[in-house]
Parts: C-alpha cells; sequence; structure tokens
C-alpha cells in the first residue's frame, strides 16, 4: 500500500476518535457518528486509490472537457474530515489541479459548464484556506456573480454568451444556468449560492437578493409565485426552472422535472400544475437560508412544510431514483443550514395522518450505509444525471455524511 492509501486507511481510527467530542449534529448519536466517520474514512480510501496519479485529478479523462467541478466534489468531502486539510498530499495534488483551470475571467473551467466547475471549485478552495487558494477566491466569485442573469451580467468573457443582461421583470432575472439550454436553473443557481456562501459572501449581497427573485418564480405557491404556471398551485415545493429553453420564455410555462400534479382548489376544481420535487426544494431551502431569510417568511414556512409533507430518503421525492445522491446532498446540506436535530414530519397511513420527529441525520446515515460497498464506494441505483458514475456518487455520499456530522 501506497503512503497515502495507508493515511486514509488511518482515518478511520481518526473518526472514531473524534466522534462524540461536539463535532456532530445534535440528533446524531454517538454510535451513528462512529458508524459515519468509518465509513466516510472507507469511502475517502477507495477515492484516493481513483485519483489521477498524473494530474492529481478525478474523473479525468483525454477524450473529452476537463470536468474540474468532480474533483472539487472530492476535495470539499475530504476536507471536512476531521484531520484532513490542505497539506495532505493527496488533497495538495488535487487542489494544484484544481488550480491549473483558472481561467483569466476568474473561473474555473475547461471551456463548458463555466458555472457547474466554479461554484463546485470555490467551494472546495474555500475549505483548503491555503495561500494559493485564497488567491484564486475573489476572482472566482465575481465571475459567478457576472454569469447570473440580470443588470450586472457581465457578457464580455468568453463565458459570457452563457448569460443576459436582462430587468427585474424577465423570467430568467437573478437566475443562472449550464449555457447549453439557453436558460437558468435551480441546480447551477443552488450551487453558485452554495460556492459564494461557503466563501464567505453574505446573504445581503446583490447576487443574493436578485437570486431571491428567481427562486420565488420556481416555488410552486401562488401566493409567492408571479408566474402564470403557479395560478393556483399551493405545494410550498420547488420546480427546476422558469423556462424548458431560451426559445420558449415567452410562453411562460416553466419546468419540473417530475412533470405535473393534480391539485384541488378549495371550490373542487382540479388544476394541473408543475411538480415540486425533493432535490430542488431542498436546494430552494437552503438558498432561502444563505440569504438570510426569517424563519417565519412566508417563502420559508411554505418551503419548511413541503419537506415536512415529503420527508423520505428512500428516493428522490417525485423522481424516485433519479438524481438520488445528488438529493442526499441538498437534503443534508439544507437540514444543517436549518441546524435543528430533528424534523417533524407528517406520516399518513390507511387514511391516518400523524406527525413524528425524524433524526434526520441518523436516518441519512443508515440509508447510505445500506448502499455502501465493501470497499468504500457506493451503489449506483440509477444512470440519470451520471449517476452511473462511481466516483461522483461517492464524492456526493461523502459530502452527505460530511454534512450529518458537523455543527
Amino acid at each position: 500500500m501506497n503512503p497515502s492509501l495507508a493515511r486514509c486507511t488511518l482515518l478511520a481510527v481518526a473518526g472514531s476518535l473524534f466522534a462524540g467530542i461536539g463535532l456532530h449534529a445534535a440528533a446524531i448519536d454517538p454510535e451513528h457518528e462512529t458508524r459515519a466517520h468509518r465509513m466516510s474514512a472507507l469511502a475517502i480510501e477507495w477515492l484516493c486509490a481513483q485519483q489521477d496519479e498524473k494530474t492529481g485529478g478525478w474523473a479525468v479523462s483525454p477524450d473529452r472537457p476537463a470536468y474540474p467541478a468532480i474533483t472539487g466534489l472530492v476535495v470539499n468531502g475530504m476536507l471536512m474530515e476531521p484531520g484532513v486539510d490542505a497539506h495532505d498530499p493527496d488533497v495538495a495534488r488535487a487542489l494544484a489541479y484544481i488550480l491549473s483551470y483558472v481561467q483569466e475571467d476568474g473561473g474555473i473551467y475547461d471551456r463548458v459548464l463555466p458555472n457547474y466547475n466554479t461554484s463546485i471549485c470555490l467551494s472546495a478552495l474555500a475549505l483548503a484556506e491555503s495561500a494559493e487558494s485564497k488567491r484564486a477566491i475573489p476572482g472566482a466569485q465575481a465571475f459567478l456573480r457576472g454569469l447570473q442573469y440580470g443588470e450586472a451580467a457581465d457578457t464580455s468573457t468568453p463565458a459570457g454568451q452563457e448569460t443576459k443582461v436582462v430587468d427585474r421583470n424577465h423570467p430568467f432575472y437573478g437566475g443562472v444556468g449550464y449555457g447549453s439550454h439557453g436558460r437558468p436553473d435551480n441546480s447551477n443557481l443552488s450551487l453558485m449560492l452554495q460556492g459564494l456562501h461557503d466563501s464567505g459572501v453574505r446573504g445581503n449581497d446583490p447576487a443574493f437578493e436578485r437570486a431571491l427573485v428567481f427562486l420565488a418564480r420556481t416555488q410552486m405557491l401562488d401566493s409567492i409565485n408571479d408566474m402564470p404556471y403557479a395560478d393556483h398551485a399551493a405545494q410550498g415545493g420547488f420546480i427546476y426552472a422558469t423556462s424548458p429553453d431560451a426559445e420558449s420564455v415567452d410562453r411562460l410555462v416553466g419546468q419540473s422535472q417530475a412533470g405535473m400534479i393534480d391539485e384541488t382548489l378549495d371550490n373542487g376544481q382540479t388544476l394541473s400544475r408543475l411538480r415540486a420535487y425533493g432535490s430542488m426544494t431542498y436546494a430552494g431551502f437552503k438558498s432561502y437560508l444563505y440569504a438570510d431569510l426569517a424563519r417565519d417568511d412566508p417563502r420559508v414556512v411554505a418551503a419548511h412544510e413541503w419537506l415536512r409533507n415529503n420527508y423520505t430518503l428512500e428516493e428522490n421525492p417525485g423522481l424516485g431514483t433519479d438524481g438520488m445522491y445528488y438529493y442526499f446532498v441538498t437534503f443534508s446540506r439544507a437540514l444543517a443550514a436549518w441546524n435543528e436535530p430533528t424534523i417533524e414530519v407528517v406520516v399518513r397511513t390507511s387514511g391516518d395522518t400523524r406527525t413524528e420527529k425524524r433524526d434526520w441525520a441518523n436516518d441519512l446515515i443508515d440509508r447510505l450505509a445500506a448502499l455502501q460497498n465493501g470497499d468504500g464506494s457506493f451503489r449506483s441505483v440509477d444512470d440519470r444525471w451520471m449517476e452511473s458514475d462511481p466516483v461522483l456518487i461517492t464524492a456526493y455520499s461523502l459530502l452527505a455524511l460530511q454534512h450529518a456530522c458537523r455543527d
């Protein structure tokens, strides 16, 4: 075994030593905490073995553009593990790989997906706290702000085609996207706000203020959302985007990856509406918290109510196994940001409705334990959104475990 793998193996012991000394979320019990650290150590050991020897990155392929974001996800999860820092040899090589993709415009990407890659890498660089990482942070923050649709959009850079200068009345205002569909979406917006938040940008920043407009237009609640596709909607959860593509923006039809759902009005009339779903609702809820909305704000209350009524870790609610590991990450980040040890959920069985408190961190650890392979990687359950890639889903799982174990 090489020195890096030997070091990763020792994390299992280190994780046990850290258990029970205040690093965990309030709900997690000592048994689950110890289990989570051992699972994390196994995942890190497996990921270390997959690191590209030549470049220091993960998911490196000479046949396609690089995705430094995958390396960013792994580094983020590793740096959250007690005892691991930027001096760790595998982390140091990975950080050098990420920094090799810093562009003149401040973004961190290779030809494609500038927001996705820069946002995730920004979160990792913020955790690293090395001198080299700190130097790259301001440029990445400015680059992300320039990709956001709004009056401050920067169309002068090579990635400027990914955005447009629009006013507040435009359905794209406040959003950010992949670029390939010509419209913003909630997943990219959530990742951007995560990167800004992790790197110290406060919730009253103009980027968060603009994001609140897009978030409201993707929350399926008539009293919040001014788009016609939300008329009479009472779900409270979030959909994916305000439009399926750039060409459809004037139709004001919105987009949900979960299709449609029937909603019954007070007068008994049934209307078909875009269906809110799990990963986007946790992402939207988390974004509201990062934007410093009050806990009793109607937007926050409605989203939280959706979470209470749709609590599960068996699937990505509304999508089944599609994007399930991504769902685990948004679930853990959102509830960690909410900072409550339990969530009181609504349970409906055989016509009976009751509430019960769930220790969400323990539930998440149990679910991930059932999905982890003996070698530390995680089992693929679906191939949508690249979730057949064991490196990606193991990185997602590591991040989810880390958020379950931290205050």
